[in-house]
């Protein structure tokens, strides 16, 4: 099962891509997307929706993890963060993908053992279990940890993602049903 981690932002995003294969996980691949510094809000979300889908058609991952939101130090920073996640979450399901939601605790307790571990023991742990060259940037560890968090729930998650892809299948991915959570109606 290939997985995809995202840890959202509307400056910066961090994706990992991790496959289980038997009772192993390996790495696939990691990185950040970045948005234009500067640039109005709507134009950065775009951006992130564009090129969120861009690494959904190239790693083709088979499920999504997303970490929730915490409470941000200001009411603004809060909102824009949640559009983001708004934004990967809505790249994630128009792909068709079964998408999970885990808090930092969560993801912090399944990959480092504790759930107030720091950035910097979270990098380390990341980079010891996937045997990586060097530690990953942050953001991207972070998206990293949340496909192991879901990776190593195993045979679980698989089950999890199978009843969830028979779901999406059977409701349809156009716009046009209604089981898509909305009707389109066109106007001539």
């Amino acid at each position: 099962m290939r997985i995809l981690g995202i840890d959202p932002g509307s400056n910066l995003t961090g994706f990992g891509v991790v496959e289980r294969v038997g009772a192993r996980v390996v790495h696939c691949a990691h990185g950040t997307l970045r948005a234009l510094r500067g640039a109005p809000l709507p134009e950065r979300l775009a951006a992130l929706q564009v090129a969120l889908a861009a690494v959904i058609a190239e790693h083709r991952p088979e499920a999504a993890v997303v970490e929730q939101v915490f409470v941000a130090a200001s009411p603004r920073s809060a909102l824009v963060l949640g559009q983001a996640r708004g934004v990967v979450l809505a790249t994630a399901a128009t792909a068709g993908l079964p998408v999970s939601e885990f808090s930092a605790q969560e993801i912090k307790l399944a990959v480092v053992g504790t759930g107030r571990a720091e950035k910097v023991q979270v990098q380390a742990m990341v980079r010891q279990l996937l045997a990586l060259e060097r530690a990953p940037a942050a953001d991207a560890a972070d998206a990293l940890a949340a496909a192991l968090c879901l990776a190593h729930q195993g045979p679980l998650a698989a089950l999890a993602v199978g009843r969830a892809r028979r779901r999406s299948s059977a409701r349809g991915s156009g716009l046009r049903r209604r089981g898509g959570g909305f009707v389109v109606r066109l106007s001539r």
